[in-house]
């Protein structure tokens, strides 16, 4: 972060991504009529986003009607919550009934002339000219402690207690919910302690009673019971009474907000309490002291000059400023900036055009609504379904037919808001696509790459900037040899890695490809060449490398010739001036600038006849982003992501392993595939097992579609089994009555037998995957980090 509040892109060989000429000021969110622009972003920052599963669209989600209607307070709800206790009351007034409470056998000492009321309130028992045993025997009741106990929970339980507190403290605003709280605390210590309460008559609680009785039972025969260890035990009991209550009634969170008001108040400066405050007059700011950064924010926001991706921008920016400890910073840029502070590096504030609907702030995107079918929890029927960083950093697996709605209603979404997610500095993404493909319009990235055509401004690194030659001999390998039986990546890195390390001691650089194929190829003069720089002793490690290059030439079974010819696939005229050979007419770009800075990039590849070296590129890719997303791990504060348009042929068993290793580097990648065929049939398990969330839509066949019942699973469900049974009497005239019957009806006289059972069964099975999906629905199963999931359901595309 450079002191004016920007990002500078480097890491793209010193060339500055080029910045637009002015930002749009307007907010993109969409008018209604009779809504000013900035009460529009007010009330959608203000809106309510409450916590739901993975998936589900969390920005207008709306609770299940069950739910809240749960939560609602009835008088069936209260006559539920009276009747156990009515019932409890009475169960436990029988049960001591005609008992010596422990208030009059421990706590007094009682004289012939004595005379109190014991038992309980249904049946009192005067005791008069009784003398009181020695305390601590018949008093010692644990059975009697712990059957109260069990009474309390049950009357909790089957009348709904919960549910009442919930309603009437549990929404009570502060601070008449933390004093509803004190006042059940004082009821609750005034049934434990009757004697700190000389107006009320009744006896402690039969729990507190055992614990008194043992107390008295072991230190009372040692001689050390006395004021210090009962006022020790008092103290306990008083501590584990308030303890519920000060939860309950949010004591603490009320004690730090009055403690941080009368720090403020001195200073004259509002002291409202924070949580009460909306989200738009920025709250956070002001709990930490930004008032001035706050009023400033809220008065842009307001005045329209503020849309979504300001705010959820401003909001990363002061999360990252709070987290290393840069508040000054960071209201001395917005201070400065205004709504306009820590812009994106492109100056961009927004796309110019939105085809998704999008929720910044949780960073989710809506693609469909989950379908209202038999297999669909009542939680996601009917509402959004949705795909954010949390489930992308699993992965994600599209699977679907031409036509299908991958690219359109899938890819074009996702990939839309990750270059929204880019302009707040959250994320940074790289899709990778045909060339044509409508992925958005060349304004929304900052760095279009457009492999083979002559007005492309950027060219592709092949070695992406790395200086170790192993590294890069990695990369190549992986897009040369990864798809190849004969020769396999592991294979291929070491006769690179002979070449790229004596060719960068003796240059300073990488060789250019076609150097490189010439190099494989045992182009005699280049060798000799390159043997001759290395003369000096210096390089001797590096003239023996080149030394056993040059003895493997022409060698059985050597994988250079085979480099060679995929090499010839980029080493064609269409491709002149690309991959480090164009001089300083195409700028090169090297993919690990997205490991340190929010970019947006995007790869045309070429068709028509290119293919083959379009799947190469697309390996090269992927090798490539695996490695940069190791740079910076657990101090990189934004996701980086890979979209692939059509990732046939990049699957391979180096790129698997790196997949399964992405999302505990804060990385992603999405993968679209027209069929599982596309994949070596023994890579399907290993693809599915480290993609954690896959996607079938409508139109697979039943090949694709058995290796997502495969992945998916199984799960218990509860059948039911009708037999009719015809019913053959024995006596005459039920006989007669059957047949009667029968003349009547038509049918004979038979019983049902209805079985139930538990079976395992297929959550999706090969064929309704393939015939039973509509067109425009597909089939979904989400993942987090974290663990949570979404199991596989029917979400409709179009909704």
């Amino acid at each position: 972060m450079d002191s004016d509040g920007t990002q500078d892109a480097r890491g793209t060989h010193a060339n500055p991504v080029p910045r637009p000429a002015g930002p749009p000021d307007a907010p993109r969110v969409p008018p209604q009529p009779g809504h000013s622009p900035g009460a529009l972003v007010a009330n959608w920052l203000n809106e309510r986003r409450p916590e739901a599963e993975p998936g589900i669209w969390r920005f207008g989600y709306q609770r299940p009607k069950a739910a809240r209607k749960a939560e609602r307070l009835s008088p069936v709800t209260v006559a539920g919550m009276l009747i156990p206790l009515v019932v409890g009351i009475v169960f436990w007034s029988f049960w001591r009934r005609g008992e010596v409470p422990y208030e009059f056998t421990v706590l007094r000492l009682f004289t012939p002339d004595d005379w109190w009321w014991g038992g309980t309130l249904a049946s009192p028992k005067e005791l008069a000219g009784q003398s009181v045993p020695y305390p601590g025997v018949e008093a010692l009741e644990v059975y009697s402690g712990l059957s109260f106990a069990v009474l309390v929970y049950l009357v909790i339980r089957l009348g709904g207690w919960a549910v009442v507190a919930r309603h009437f403290v549990g929404r009570k605003a502060q601070p008449a919910r933390a004093l509803i709280a004190a006042l059940g605390a004082l009821i609750a210590l005034s049934f434990v302690f009757p004697d700190a309460f000389p107006v009320v008559g009744w006896d402690p609680v039969p729990v507190v009673t055992p614990l008194f009785s043992l107390l008295v039972l072991i230190t009372d025969g040692y001689g050390v019971y006395g004021s210090p260890s009962k006022q020790l035990l008092d103290t306990a009991v008083v501590v584990l009474v308030l303890l519920p209550f000060a939860r309950l009634g949010g004591w603490l969170p009320l004690a730090r907000t009055w403690l941080a008001d009368r720090r403020r108040a001195p200073h004259g400066q509002d002291p409202a309490v924070v949580a009460e405050q909306p989200r738009a007059r920025w709250p956070e700011l002001r709990e930490a002291g930004q008032y001035q950064a706050a009023d400033l924010l809220a008065g842009e926001l307001l005045a329209g000059r503020m849309n979504d991706v300001d705010c959820a921008r401003i909001e990363h920016g002061w999360t990252r400023a709070r987290r290393l400890g840069r508040l000054a910073d960071f209201t001395d840029t917005v201070l400065r900036q205004g709504a306009a502070a820590f812009t994106h590096p492109s100056g961009a504030r927004d796309l110019a055009h939105r085809a998704a609907r999008h929720d910044l702030l949780t960073g989710q995107v809506r693609i469909g609504r989950w379908a209202e079918a038999e297999r669909t929890p009542l939680a996601y029927g009917g509402v959004g379904a949705a795909l954010g960083p949390e489930t992308l950093r699993t992965s994600l697996l599209v699977v679907g037919p031409s036509g299908a709605g991958k690219t359109r209603q899938v890819i074009a979404p996702v990939a839309e808001s990750l270059t929204l997610q880019a302009l707040t500095g959250s994320c940074a993404v790289v899709v990778v696509c045909g060339a044509g493909t409508p992925l958005g319009a060349d304004s929304a990235y900052d760095v279009v790459v457009r492999v083979g055509d002559p007005a492309s401004v950027h060219d592709l690194d092949p070695y992406a900037e790395v200086d170790d030659p192993d590294e890069a001999a990695g990369f190549l390998a992986e897009a040369l040899a990864g798809d190849l039986d004969t020769v396999g990546a592991e294979r291929a890195v070491r006769p690179l890695a002979q070449l790229l390390g004596p060719y960068r001691a003796a240059y300073g650089r990488f060789p250019t490809l076609p150097v490189l194929r010439e190099l494989l190829e045992g182009d005699p003069a280049g060798l000799a060449d390159l043997r001759a720089r290395l003369a000096d002793d210096r390089y001797a490690a590096m003239r023996r490398e080149l030394d056993a290059r040059v003895r493997q030439t022409g060698a059985p079974g050597d994988p250079g010739p085979a480099l060679a010819d995929r090499l010839a696939l980029l080493d064609r005229p269409a491709f002149d001036g690309f991959f480090g050979s164009g001089g300083d007419a195409i700028r090169p770009f090297s993919l690990r600038a997205v490991a340190h800075h929010p970019l947006r990039v995007r790869i045309d590849l070429p068709r028509h006849g290119h293919e083959e070296a379009a799947r190469l590129l697309a390996r090269l890719v992927l090798a490539q982003f695996a490695r940069v997303a190791q740079e910076g791990e657990g101090v990189r504060d934004h996701f980086v992501s890979l979209v692939l348009d059509d990732a046939t042929g990049t699957v391979t068993p180096g790129s698997l392993r790196r997949i399964q290793r992405l999302r505990s580097q804060n990385a992603g990648v999405v993968l679209a595939l027209r069929s599982v065929s596309d994949v070596p049939e023994a890579l399907h398990g290993p693809l599915y097992g480290a993609v954690g969330c896959r996607m079938a839509l409508s139109g697979v066949t039943t090949w694709d579609g058995s290796r997502f019942a495969e992945a998916w699973g199984t799960e218990w469900v509860e059948t039911k089994d009708v037999a009719q049974h015809t019913v053959f009497a024995d006596q005459p005239m039920t006989r007669l009555m059957h047949s009667l019957r029968k003349l009547v009806t038509g049918k004979a006289v038979t019983t049902e037998a209805v079985t139930v059972r538990q079976v395992e069964r297929e959550r999706w099975s090969a064929s309704e995957l393939a015939h039973a999906v509509p067109p425009g629905h597909a089939v979904l199963s989400l993942t987090t980090v974290k663990g949570e999931h979404a199991p596989p359901l029917l979400v409709d595309l179009r909704g």
